[in-house]
């Protein structure tokens, strides 16, 4: 994979970040990225909203600190927006599937949208 023309943006460094290390995840945030969250409990009307990278890497800690694997599945570049498919599986078997939707400034996500499902 290779990055996007003009910019930072690697997603080698993505794929890195989501299979292991919220730390690299983290450093391809801008300092005021907005992230929101759509799934099951924070609906589209009411998404759940992450304001600027201390908000993101609380995030990230109790994602990362739990008993799950990640995997990215997919991922676009074009330009100054990106998209990604990401798969995860908690130890008991449990799946989750995320899609993501970015747009990029300076090589960095500036904002978000997840788009999440899991089983229930």
């Amino acid at each position: 994979m290779a990055s996007a023309t003009g910019s930072a943006f690697d997603t080698e460094t993505l794929r890195r970040g989501i299979e292991g290390n919220s730390n690299t995840l983290l450093s391809l945030y801008a300092d005021d990225a907005e992230i929101r969250i759509v799934d099951r409990d924070t609906q589209p009307s009411h998404p759940k909203v992450l304001h600027g990278r201390d908000q993101i890497s609380q995030m990230l800690d109790d994602i990362y600190g739990r008993d799950m694997t990640h995997k990215l599945d997919q991922c676009v570049v074009q330009g100054d927006r990106a998209a990604y498919s990401e798969s995860c599986e908690y130890a008991d078997g449990v799946r989750v599937l995320a899609e993501s939707m970015i747009t990029l400034r300076d090589g960095k996500i500036a904002e978000q949208l997840i788009i999440q499902a899991w089983d229930e």
